[in-house]
């Protein structure tokens, strides 16, 4: 039972009684723990108003009938993750090239829309107070992305020919699709690729043609995907080989510590108030580029290469300005 849905829970039980109902009788019919409780009390009580009450002597719950007839649990009620989560998807429906949000999926962002309406985050003429900022993204041709979920979603594959940027070169590949990746605003293709007989990653934006294949894609499970795509930091992926121990001074600590840079990370201070930053990777290319944001803030503790790698990055930015006539 979600968080929401024991909320309702409560209330029903609590305006449904004529007597005061006992703390585990309440944990018993709401399936919680004590804690957990007291805080869908002190939600129902503090952020929704609800009249609630307790007996002086039991310490029994109910509701003050005195009020209970003006409150009223609002007719759709999400959670702060719930609302972010609606937002999000809205944002990722609506930076979908022109020409996709039609039928089935326009349906669904008007739905969402409708939702943030119900929860008073915008008003009904649309206009919402609340803003995510794409940064850096690359367009993709609608027609691509429709002909590339297409495949994906009827499991076949895919000819692509392809351009990779490190090598500046154009290939021709046969490929299996797995799933669609937005990452950092970009759209990427998961796929095994069939030349390469190995798992990849494909920016859409770099695919100039495709045409889909009347043959069944090759499956590969779900874990298989997460232990090459999801273990390692980053879009550079693979299994997950070395462990990055980035240091922070103090005053940038105070943001990093509550970032997020990869599930399995981990963390601590010192005397000093230096945040110390674990986080698993394969490929060091863009954790090299992420910590060079940092500049003199942040210093790779181990391993050696990507220190000496760090700094090697660093050195020539220093020298390209230093050449400067």
């Amino acid at each position: 039972m979600s968080k929401v849905e024991r909320l309702y829970h409560l209330h029903n039980i609590l305006s449904q009684r004529r007597t005061p109902i006992s703390r585990q009788e309440l944990m018993e019919r709401l399936g919680c723990s004590q804690a957990t409780l007291y805080r869908l009390i002190a939600e129902l009580r503090d952020f929704l108003g609800a009249p609630i009450e307790q007996h002086e002597e039991t310490r029994a719950f109910y509701y003050d009938r005195s009020y209970e007839q003006h409150f009223e649990l609002p007719g759709i009620w999400i959670s702060p993750d719930e609302l972010q989560a609606l937002l999000t998807a809205r944002q990722v429906l609506g930076n979908v090239q022109p020409g996709l949000l039609e039928g089935e999926l326009a349906s669904l962002q008007r739905r969402i829309s409708n939702l943030l309406q119900d929860k008073g985050v915008e008003n009904a003429g649309g206009d919402s107070r609340i803003h995510l900022q794409p940064v850096a993204g690359r367009p993709v041709p609608g027609h691509l992305f429709q002909d590339v979920l297409g495949a994906l979603v009827q499991r076949q594959r895919l000819d692509i020919s392809y351009h990779g940027r490190s090598r500046d070169a154009i290939s021709e590949r046969q490929v299996s699709p797995q799933r669609l990746t937005q990452y950092r605003n970009s759209w990427y293709l998961d796929a095994w690729c069939h030349q390469a007989k190995g798992l990849r990653s494909f920016a859409l934006e770099r695919i100039k043609s495709l045409a889909r294949v009347e043959q069944a894609a090759r499956e590969v499970s779900a874990a298989e995907l997460s232990g090459h795509y999801d273990q390692s930091y980053g879009i550079f992926s693979g299994p997950a080989r070395h462990t990055a121990r980035i240091r922070f001074s103090p005053e940038m600590a105070r943001w990093v510590a509550d970032e997020q840079w990869h599930p399995d990370q981990a963390g601590q201070f010192d005397e000093q108030g230096n945040w110390t930053l674990e986080v698993p990777f394969s490929d060091p290319r863009e954790l090299v580029m992420d910590v060079l944001r940092y500049g003199a803030e942040a210093e790779v503790l181990a391993p050696d290469f990507l220190r000496e790698a760090v700094a090697e990055a660093a050195a020539a930015t220093m020298q390209t300005y230093q050449t400067r006539d």
